[in-house]
């Protein structure tokens, strides 16, 4: 039996742009992608915490240290500059290993989008 775990967050990050002309996507701060273990082209929930917002998208890496998290397309839609969101992504695995497996969890700061702590 094959589930869906979560495999990476990034908790509590802020926004720093919303462009709605845009094909779509969410840019992303290439440290916290690699902190998370994320990858460019990705599939993420991004959850906001500033209106309760949920969508699924994908991730274009953005520059090192830029502190960049861009919700580009209809995604801006959903999001303003200065909300809070989470960034989730999951991975299926079989249920044995899903009950070891220990996911990448990231805690920037809210202000910088700079890495502070990760699991």
């Amino acid at each position: 039996m094959q589930i869906e775990v979560l495999k990476s967050k990034i908790h509590r990050v802020k926004v720093t742009d919303a462009h709605l002309d845009y094909v779509g996507s969410i840019e992303i701060d290439e440290r916290l992608m690699d902190a998370a273990n994320m990858i460019e082209g990705e599939k993420v929930t991004v959850v906001n915490i500033n209106n309760g917002e949920r969508l699924e998208t994908y991730i274009i890496k953005g520059k090192k240290d830029s502190g960049t998290i861009s919700l580009n397309g209809p995604a801006a839609r959903k999001v303003m500059k200065g909300d809070i969101v989470i960034i989730i992504s999951y991975a299926q695995m079989k249920f044995e290993e899903a009950k070891t497996f220990k996911p990448w969890i990231v805690f920037p700061d809210e202000n910088t989008n700079k890495l502070i702590t990760n699991n």
